[in-house]
């Protein structure tokens, strides 16, 4: 199976398409669940956050998804099919999971470094994993991308500054208002990038904070972390009038504040400028706010700028990042390599390990004359025996595994030991083995469970079962290619 990956983000796609395609986990797990259905993809994961929705797959044949998931994409938005001509990426084998592992890494974030990416990748992972909707395969992949995120944060200076989309807006809040000491800031939404932007702002010298939330205990829970007060969605109005700054991060599905609401409010407060920086998708603010004189109104395509700024100065932790990056996808091609000879390695076992039990069988006759330990001696002796001889060729087959003479070694085992008809090859030069046993089994007869065996029946080592904790993965017409 080969990993694709076909999406949009901040850099194919203007916010104005973005936010039509800004899914909610039950949206995402249900195209997951469609491709599944569909016989399109045999595992997948949906990521969607404010700067990007991808679709993650396993499949067969990388061309024949690709129009099923567009059609999902348009469905999910209520677009036409050209309304999404350019603005889409497609990638496959190496070059997805490469994609997956920048953007672990925060390597393809609007604001590189930032941190919240990474946990929106377990999130969205977990939910698919609970869900069904991932095997072997995707187990493994995006537990590695996890471990890149975090390698990367832990040997780069990458994020030594905190950086995220917050931090930015309030860097645009400074070129816009000069000093922000004994600004009043409002809040809009009280969630973890509220949270973070009251943070920023306040480090900066903002005055009086007031969190407005459509739940008002949300809201008093994050004024009191801020020393800040709160109040109900309904005193909005009298707040705005007030204000200085305003900073929108909710999750409501349409606007929050539209022109014809904040007019009247700005007539109450001559002379006085308001920023409003709206960090939502879909947005929060009326994008036609900004015609009304005296306000100066952001979104989150408009932090472009500020992010450029900060990248120039984080060239050298990129490169070394990028570094990460490439040898984790090579291990990971180690790993693929490995899966498709490990099924050949186990038919053999089993099947010189039913040629010596059988032989011992036979003997039953000549050895009754022994006793119960000495029977078992001979067992074992002749276990130790058939391990000993398949040791070398275990090696010597793994240690193959990936190259072009791979395929060549695992049919010659297939023929020479007549394990049953050789297996085919893909087109990567790889046997690509059908299981032969019903069940994968650890030793003692009872099944594995499905995320503790890969897809081809073969147990998975103890340390690629383990979770991943993380604190809180040619260019054609009209398509855009993803940065290398």
């Amino acid at each position: 199976m080969h990993p694709v990956v076909l999406g949009i983000s901040h850099r194919t796609a203007p916010l104005e398409l973005r936010e039509r395609l800004a899914l909610t986990r039950d949206d995402c797990l249900s195209v997951a669940d469609r491709l599944l259905a569909d016989g399109v993809a045999a595992e997948a994961v949906v990521l969607s956050t404010c700067n990007r929705t991808e679709v993650y797959l396993a499949g067969a044949d990388a061309r024949a998804a690709e129009p099923c998931v567009l059609g999902l994409l348009c469905e999910c938005g209520r677009l036409e099919a050209d309304e999404l001509s350019g603005a889409t990426y497609c990638a496959t084998g190496d070059a997805a999971v490469t994609h997956l592992f920048r953007v672990a890494a925060s390597l393809d974030s609007m604001v590189v470094g930032e941190a919240q990416v990474l946990a929106q990748l377990r999130d969205a992972f977990e939910a698919a994993r609970r869900a069904g909707a991932t095997g072997a395969v995707f187990n493994r992949l995006f537990r590695q991308a996890i471990e890149v995120g975090k390698r990367v944060r832990a040997e780069t200076a990458i994020a030594e500054r905190p950086v995220s989309v917050s931090s930015a807006a309030v860097d645009l809040a400074r070129q816009v208002l000069g000093a922000l000491d004994d600004r009043v800031v409002l809040v809009l939404g009280a969630g973890e990038t509220s949270e973070l932007t009251v943070e920023s702002l306040q480090a900066q010298g903002a005055g009086a904070v007031i969190v407005v939330n459509r739940t008002l205990e949300t809201a008093e829970e994050l004024a009191a972390r801020c020393h800040g007060r709160a109040v109900c969605l309904g005193e909005l109005d009298e707040h705005l009038a007030a204000a200085d700054i305003v900073i929108s991060s909710t999750a409501a599905p349409g606007l929050v504040v539209d022109r014809a609401r904040l007019e009247p409010v700005m007539d109450r407060r001559p002379h006085r400028p308001l920023l409003l920086v709206d960090l939502a998708v879909p947005r929060d603010l009326d994008p036609a706010i900004a015609g009304l004189a005296g306000c100066h109104l952001c979104d989150i395509d408009d932090l472009q700028a500020v992010v450029a700024a900060d990248r120039s100065e984080r060239e050298r932790e990129i490169a070394q990042a990028q570094l990460i990056v490439g040898e984790e996808v090579e291990r990971l091609n180690a790993w693929i390599a490995e899966r498709h000879v490990v099924p050949t390695i186990s038919r053999l076992r089993d099947s010189v390990e039913g040629i010596r039990a059988a032989e011992v069988a036979r003997q039953s006759g000549r050895l009754a004359s022994l006793s119960a330990e000495q029977r078992d001696e001979v067992d074992q002796l002749t276990v130790a025996i058939v391990r000993k001889i398949l040791h070398l060729p275990t090696v010597r087959l793994k240690e193959l595994a990936g190259t072009p003479g791979a395929a060549a070694c695992v049919e010659a085992l297939w023929r020479l030991f007549d394990l049953d008809v050789a297996p085919p090859v893909d087109d990567r030069g790889a046997a690509a083995v059908v299981p032969l046993l019903a069940e994968a089994r650890d030793g003692t007869g009872v099944p594995l469970p499905a995320d503790e065996r890969d897809t081809m029946g073969v147990p998975l080592p103890a340390e690629e079962r383990d979770d991943v904790g993380v604190p809180m993965a040619p260019e054609r017409p009209a398509r855009t290619a993803l940065s290398p």
